[in-house]
């Protein structure tokens, strides 16, 4: 798999070419582009050019050259898209990829044809969404090992191999950096500004996701217009993983309605 360089860093990336429509898949903080196995076939199979990416400061990406700002994961996609020539293109995200795809989507609005928001907390900062938020996320989830909080109890009774394979893909994922590393959205999320968006959007939920469940993630898409959502059953904060079969056909019947 090749890099692309990019200002200050490289970004390890996978594309299946061809000539179909471009779908770029952004990955969890618990995740690299690994995480998206059980998509790019499926997608490839149903003619869509496939690009999954190391974020910066994941995976097989570099950390960012010393003396260097940290930039906007925005404006690293943008920088990726010009190193593979991309023009437009269909947006898909989970968890804290739903915070860059949103970003990405309100800063580059004539670039995304169409944005899929799974499974994540957003961004938001408006106070009444992070009472919320917090409300939530108390320190007893938080300090829950991280395949509790984010694979789905029926997923783990069920499949212990995938999700052995999820968890090995989570600890090779996220570099340690210091806090002024740490990337930050091009501007502050808030309703004010989702209310810009001119993108479609699709948000799902998985419907037993402790961190992200559907409540919270309706509150978000009440505030976005052309936006449907749609949940997972059964599924945790990890719903690509756990549900793939349903996950990639509600993904598909919404990008296949928006053509470039």
């Amino acid at each position: 798999m090749p890099y692309a360089d990019i200002p200050g860093g490289r970004l390890w990336f996978k594309d299946t070419g061809g000539d179909g429509t471009p779908v770029v898949f952004l990955h969890a903080a618990s995740g690299t582009c690994d995480s998206w196995v059980f998509q790019e076939p499926v997608f490839t199979e149903a003619d869509y050019r496939c690009i999954a990416y190391d974020r910066r400061n994941w995976g097989r990406s570099d950390s960012m050259i010393s003396g260097a700002g940290p930039g906007s994961a925005s404006d690293d996609l943008a920088a990726l898209a010009g190193h593979l020539g991309l023009d437009r293109f269909h947006l898909v995200s989970t968890a804290a990829g739903g915070i860059v795809g949103l970003d990405f989507a309100l800063e580059y609005q004539q670039r995304v044809i169409s944005l899929v928001v799974s499974s994540s907390f957003t961004g938001v900062q408006d106070p009444s969404y992070m009472e919320v938020q917090h409300r939530l996320r108390p320190p007893e989830i938080q300090d829950l090992p991280i395949v509790l909080r984010e694979v789905g109890p029926s997923y783990r009774a069920v499949n212990p191999e995938g999700t052995a394979r999820w968890l090995e893909i989570e600890e090779n994922s996220r570099h340690q950096i210091s806090t002024e590393a740490a990337q930050s959205p091009r501007s502050p999320m808030t309703y004010a500004r989702l209310a810009t968006m001119k993108t479609p959007v699709l948000m799902l939920a998985g419907e037993a996701d402790l961190l992200s469940p559907p409540a919270m993630m309706r509150l978000v898409a009440e505030h976005i217009p052309d936006c449907r959502f749609e949940t997972v059953p059964e599924a945790g904060h990890a719903a690509f993983w756990e549900q793939p079969e349903i996950w990639n056909r509600l993904v598909l019947e919404f990008i296949g309605e928006h053509r470039a």
